[in-house]
């Protein structure tokens, strides 16, 4: 399913904003996590899956659906939540979150639950998975759009740049990678460990067609997803400068905040300040 009419920038902010809200309970309930790089890329999720995204809960493995490849495999909490939102699974699943059994691994599994298209948690892979997939679909005939969405730590690797020269080599117009430029990888501020400055123009460099905008302003969002899918003979990138931690105030910028469940006095503080900041 695609947009039908314009946005309502209200309602998306608000589900935004409920997102995060489940996204710290599952991760509370499950005692481990990782919260800032999952509260840093919600408003990316809900421009796809309630915006630019060609897709169907009821048919998850539609073939001519667009695909959605999550290569920071440690965010899949929001991913997870934004699909149950969707209707890919009941919500009520949520709060299974790393706990046996269940389909809501600490890192995502292909078709558990569904509507995850890769395995995720080795970082460096998925941008090198999409080209292959859009290889795949130009031999295939097939026409659909392939996002893939990266951290910023995650683009150190070196396996990135290679995926980046093969896709502006092949011209892949129908890759679009996101990268979520939260500022913090596990140990630090990125700057700090190895700086990948400047973004947008690396990307371009490499031959990418590159956007760089606010990634929590779902305007602009939206706006670059437009305008991504309007460019022809080459893929293109979204640089979303965004937070770690977005939304709560003691987890934004504060590393210690990368693979941490909040306890249940930090959670309520937590959810408190998110329901300040509701629409």
């Amino acid at each position: 399913m695609k947009k039908t009419s314009e946005p309502d920038l209200a309602a998306l902010q608000a589900t935004a904003v409920e997102l995060r809200r489940t996204i710290l309970r599952m991760i509370a309930k499950a005692g481990s996590g990782h919260p800032g790089g999952s509260l840093s890329m919600v408003e990316l999720l809900v421009g796809l899956f309630w915006y630019k995204l060609r897709h169907d809960p009821a048919r998850p493995h539609w073939p001519d659906r667009d695909l959605f490849l999550l290569s920071k495999g440690h965010g899949c909490p929001a991913l997870y939540a934004t699909l149950a939102f969707r209707g890919y699974f009941p919500k009520e699943e949520l709060m299974t979150l790393r706990r046996y059994p269940t389909r809501l691994q600490g890192h995502p599994e292909k078709d558990s639950p569904p509507g995850i298209e890769i395995a995720a948690g080795s970082l460096g892979q998925g941008l090198s998975m999409a080209h292959g997939m859009a290889l795949a679909d130009r031999l295939d005939g097939r026409r659909r759009r392939i996002f893939c969405l990266m951290g910023d730590g995650e683009i150190q690797e070196g396996q990135i740049w290679e995926a980046a020269m093969t896709a502006s080599h092949h011209r892949l117009e129908a890759v679009c990678a996101i990268v979520d430029a939260n500022q913090l990888q596990q140990n630090g501020p990125v700057k700090d460990i190895q700086n990948i400055e400047p973004l947008a123009e690396k990307w371009r460099a490499f031959g990418w067609h590159a956007i760089e905008i606010d990634g929590h302003d779902l305007a602009q969002v939206l706006k670059a997803y437009d305008e991504a899918e309007t460019v022809r003979g080459k893929p293109q990138v979204v640089v979303a400068r965004t937070v770690k931690g977005k939304g709560v105030s003691f987890m934004e910028l504060n590393p210690a905040w990368h693979g941490v469940a909040p306890n249940p006095e930090q959670l309520e503080q937590a959810l408190k300040e998110l329901e300040a900041v509701a629409p």
